[in-house]
């Protein structure tokens, strides 16, 4: 769904005690099915390069939910692609795995990587051909009844509230200062240099996306996914967000959790409040956040 200003969504609302009617923004887009909600908006830039994707399962249960945050850069080529076709292949693949799961030699973590380095490799034959050098991050999450496992490439982040109100990290940043990726690139012939955030090449503030065939072909970029299971009837969660690093410029993981959780009973699970925050902080960068509530937690509700 495509609006207008804060004002003219939110009228005489305020964030926090902080009056953002004066705040203006392009586009916004929102999404809330049973436990999920998105919002996401263009922001401060010219362009908007976020996109993200849900598949819900929640009826039949015939494969984990799906959800992914793709932060495109370069043009919005690469992560409207990632979105496209990667859930849904995912979508495809768990079905086929489910039906059969203990004879597979398979497992969600292997199947989660042999997908994004295959879309990865097919994207970058087609993007190459037309000389589009546009890349995203790719963070997703396969949610089933006992277990979570989550899959990241870049600086998109996710964050999971356990049972005790702790911030766990479900992902890890993958950036140029990092010692192991430092190493990595020096040893394919790169360099890394501060240009506002250190950046590969004097280029790209990440070290590991999907797309980006110029640094992909000196491979000092890489596509591999991180990929980290929790096991949900220890951690007991209450809630995971899902975002780009429009709101990790703005807030900690610990901050987001306590700011989510003081706001469940919002429309949109405290997915909308904490974008706009966001923005008021000054975020100059598109914003997307996804607040997934577990069906233990207390104020779920409707799951």
């Amino acid at each position: 769904m495509v609006k207008g200003k804060v004002a003219e969504i939110m009228q005489n609302d305020r964030l926090g005690g902080l009056d953002i009617l004066e705040a203006e923004f392009s586009k916004t887009w929102e999404f809330k099915r049973h436990n999920v909600a998105v919002y996401s908006i263009q922001g401060r830039r010219e362009h908007m390069e976020d996109r993200f994707e849900v598949i819900t399962d929640l009826v039949n249960k015939t494969h984990p939910s799906i959800f992914g945050i793709f932060d495109g850069h370069g043009g919005e080529s690469a992560a409207e692609y990632v979105k496209t076709h990667l859930p849904e292949v995912l979508k495809q693949q768990l079905l086929n795995y489910e039906k059969d799961k203990e004879n597979s030699v398979l497992s969600y973590q292997s199947i989660l990587e042999q997908h994004i380095l295959s879309i990865d490799k097919e994207m970058l034959d087609k993007l190459s051909a037309s000389y589009d050098e546009a890349g995203t991050t790719c963070l997703v999450a396969l949610l089933s009844d006992k277990e979570l496992t989550v899959a990241n490439v870049g600086d998109s982040r996710g964050v999971l509230c356990d049972k005790d109100g702790n911030a766990i990290a479900l992902s890890h940043d993958h950036k140029p200062y990092q010692l192991k990726e430092r190493k990595r690139i020096k040893r394919a012939g790169g360099f890394i240099s501060f240009n506002g955030s250190w950046r590969v090449q004097g280029i790209l503030a990440m070290s590991r996306s999907l797309g980006d065939y110029p640094l992909k072909n000196l491979n000092v970029i890489i596509p591999d996914p991180d990929i980290l299971t929790f096991d949900l009837d220890k951690l007991q969660p209450e809630f995971m967000i899902l975002a780009s690093d429009g709101l990790w410029d703005a807030f900690s993981n610990e901050e987001a959790v306590r700011f989510i959780k003081e706001r469940l009973d919002e429309p949109h699970f405290g997915a909308k409040s904490i974008v706009l925050q966001s923005f008021y902080r000054g975020c100059p960068d598109n914003i997307t956040v996804m607040v997934v509530k577990f069906r233990n937690s207390s104020k779920t509700g409707d799951q």
